[in-house]
C-alpha cells in the first residue's frame, strides 16, 4: 500500500543556489540610435527548488543588487543608480519569481514576474540548459543561459534625451542575457 510518505509518491526535489562568482546578469540598450551599450549587475543571488519529476512545479527566485550595476563608465553607472533610471537608494533590488516553466531537453520557457522600481510585470525567458556535472568539492553544479527583451518604460525607467537630428539617447527596448551557474544544496 502506498502512503503519502512513501518514496513512490514523494517527488524528487532538489535545492540549488546561484553561484554569483560564476554567473552574470547582463543588459544591452541602443545608445544614440547607432550603437549598443552593455552593462551587468555584479551581485546576483537566487534559489531554484527543482522538481526533477515535474519541472513545471519548480520554484525559482532571483535578485540583483541595483547598486552593483557596472557598464565600464563610472559616471554612467552613477546615473543608472540615480532616480533617472533604477533609483538604487529607494529600490535596492530587482527581483524575479518564476511562475511557470515548460519545455524539455535543453530548451525551456520560464515565465515569471520581474520587479523593477516596485513595478511587477510578467516576462518570459528563453532558457537553455547548459549541463550538469560534479564539481571539485564533492558537490554538483548546473548551468543555464537565458534571454528576454523588456520595455524599460513598463517598469518606470523613463529618463531619456532627444537627439537634435531626431531619435533618442536611450532605446526603450532592453535585451537581458543571463549566464547562471547553480550549486546543489540538497
Amino acid at each position: 500500500m502506498t502512503t503519502l510518505t512513501s518514496p513512490q509518491t514523494v517527488p524528487a526535489t532538489s535545492t540549488w543556489t546561484i553561484d554569483a562568482s560564476h554567473s552574470n546578469v547582463e543588459f544591452s540598450v541602443k545608445h544614440m540610435m547607432v550603437s549598443t551599450v552593455k552593462g551587468r549587475f555584479k551581485n546576483v543571488s537566487g534559489t531554484l527548488n527543482i522538481d526533477e519529476a515535474n519541472p513545471s512545479r519548480s520554484e525559482i527566485t532571483a535578485a540583483v543588487e541595483v547598486a552593483s550595476v557596472e557598464t565600464g563608465a563610472e559616471q554612467r553607472d552613477e546615473h543608472l543608480r540615480s532616480d533617472d533610471f533604477f533609483n538604487a537608494a529607494q529600490y535596492p533590488e530587482i527581483t524575479f519569481r518564476g511562475t511557470n516553466i515548460e519545455g524539455k531537453g535543453d530548451d525551456w520557457k520560464l515565465a515569471g514576474d520581474l520587479t523593477i522600481r516596485d513595478i511587477t510585470k510578467p516576462v518570459v525567458l528563453d532558457v537553455e540548459f547548459e549541463g550538469r556535472a560534479p564539481d571539485a568539492f564533492g558537490g554538483e553544479r548546473a548551468g543555464f543561459t537565458a534571454s528576454t527583451k523588456i520595455n524599460r518604460k513598463d517598469f518606470g525607467v523613463n529618463w531619456n534625451g532627444v537627439i537634435e537630428a531626431g531619435g533618442v539617447v536611450v532605446s526603450d527596448t532592453v535585451k537581458i542575457a543571463l549566464n547562471i551557474e547553480v550549486v546543489k544544496q540538497s
